[in-house]
């Protein structure tokens, strides 16, 4: 009776061992191929972006920034909703959820929401902004460019 008890460990204890083997081997096997590159040429190398900023804002619908520069320029983004930005001495212009918006280093101007409608905005930046004068009524309740 001894014998056969002794016999069922060394069983479970193979069947054990073969089970952990067999899970050793897949997740080595996952592991490699977690490992091979989403990219082809190449890896990029990650830079350093701690002096970049990333916010996420609301604007209520008739809101806006006053007019600004950003030293390095800025980068919006539409997720929700209707904006409006313009460029000093430039055209008034409707922005829409997809279209990126680029406004160069030093470019002074504004955005911020369409007068009937909430906006959500992505905004991305580097640098320092310079803040102005506000926006007046006349010119955020123009006629956008189409």
């Amino acid at each position: 009776m001894a014998g056969k008890a002794l016999k069922e460990i060394k069983m479970s204890r193979s069947s054990v061992l073969t089970a952990l083997i067999a899970t050793g081997i897949a997740i080595t096997m996952a592991s490699a191929a977690a490992q091979q590159s989403n990219f082809v040429g190449g890896t990029p190398s990650q830079l350093d972006a701690k002096a970049i900023r990333t916010l996420r804002l609301k604007f209520p619908a008739g809101s806006r920034s006053n007019w600004h520069s950003h030293a390095s320029g800025q980068l919006l983004m539409i997720e929700e909703g209707k904006g409006r930005t313009q460029e000093r001495n430039g055209p008034l212009l409707e922005m829409t959820p997809g279209v990126p918006w680029f406004t160069k280093a030093g470019i002074e101007h504004w955005h911020g929401a369409a007068p009937d409608q909430d906006v959500v905005q992505l905004t991305i930046y580097e640098g320092d902004v310079k803040w102005l004068e506000p926006v007046t009524d006349a010119v955020y309740k123009a006629a956008p460019k189409k």
